[in-house]
């Protein structure tokens, strides 16, 4: 079955990449990676008014969905220009919120959400995404009864360096965890907490997927191009058999993922989301290895900007779900937060 998008798609899917290219992604995830998020928060505002946040956020709220296919969409595009942030965490807080039967929380919070006035991070563990950037920070806990706690922000754990709290080391430099603290207001309990972490955690594997697309996409993209460039034997390595069978390999994982990522926005069912976000993952790591050896020696060094999308595609493959949990939820209609 082929999922192609629609016009609207296609020209917004256009539109965030002019904007994204224009704004020189590789210098905003390096500063990012130090702690200095001047520019990251003006990107996070442009994505924010092209509308990708409110596709996240009921029309009740200010938002513009649910509307997960377009979401898909924008990650893609996201992952492709490695944007830093906790860009899947936003969409997964708006997604939790909404989903509470309770809505107070969700008026108070949602509509900073959906304008990109406030970013988020959710948690199910000890640590946080970008905790020192969000505006609110979520948290699930709770073996039996779940229960949902949101800090406003709160004071972060851990040693301080002369930028703020040190981060927790990460994969990603991008990609900065942070201890939370405990406390904070509780915002609700009880079933419809377990619920609501269901639904979130099927729009954070799908974004992830979507997201780890569009890594493997500028993976592969990057890595065409190099082989053209480099030459050996006084030719260009793009032209050895050995060196096209691979990076045939990689385009076809890409494109086998691309159908299930948009296949699963449509169904919105766990087992799709599940088997979309390994297949797309998997794919952008094995984009990533191939890249990483077609490169050679300077695919190795963090000042190349290929280094920026190798380590985006080894975090997402864990990030919420691992590829064995992801296929225990396919199997077996599996295992919840």
């Amino acid at each position: 079955m082929r999922f192609l998008l629609d016009p609207e798609q296609r020209e917004f899917a256009a539109s965030l990449d002019s904007m994204l290219t224009a704004a020189d992604p590789p210098s905003v995830v390096r500063d990012w990676s130090r702690g200095d998020h001047d520019g990251g928060r003006a990107l996070w505002g442009r994505v924010a008014e092209a509308g990708v946040f409110a596709l996240a956020v009921p029309e009740a709220y200010e938002g513009l969905g649910p509307r997960p296919a377009e979401l898909a969409v924008a990650f893609v595009e996201l992952g492709r220009h490695a944007v830093p942030g906790p860009l899947v965490e936003t969409v997964t807080a708006a997604t939790l919120l909404a989903a509470l039967d309770d809505t107070g929380p969700a008026k108070r919070l949602l509509p900073a959400l959906a304008s990109g006035e406030s970013v988020a991070t959710v948690t199910t563990g000890p640590y946080a995404l970008d905790a020192d950037v969000a505006d609110v920070r979520l948290a699930v806990s709770g073996a039996g009864e779940r229960g949902l706690v949101a800090q406003f922000p709160a004071p972060l754990k851990g040693p301080r360096s002369r930028s703020g709290p040190t981060p927790h080391p990460s994969l990603d430099p991008a990609r900065r965890l942070f201890p939370l603290p405990t406390g904070g207001q509780r915002l609700a309990t009880g079933p419809q907490v377990a619920t609501a972490t269901e639904r979130a955690l099927t729009t954070a594997r799908l974004t992830t997927a979507a997201q780890a697309l569009g890594v493997g996409l500028a993976l592969l993209d990057r890595t065409v191009s190099y082989v053209r460039q480099r030459t050996q034997f006084g030719a260009p390595i793009g032209s050895f058999q050995a060196v096209k069978h691979q990076l045939a390999d990689v385009k076809i994982a890409l494109e086998f993922a691309r159908p299930l990522v948009f296949g699963a926005a449509l169904t919105m069912t766990r087992e799709d989301v599940a088997a979309a976000k390994v297949t797309a993952c998997e794919a952008a790591y094995r984009a990533a290895r191939t890249a990483l050896q077609l490169h050679g020696a300077i695919g190795y060094t963090a000042e190349y900007d290929l280094s920026l999308w190798l380590t985006k595609a080894r975090a997402l493959r864990t990030a919420w779900g691992s590829p064995d949990e992801c296929r225990a939820t396919v199997l077996s209609g599996g295992r919840r937060w």
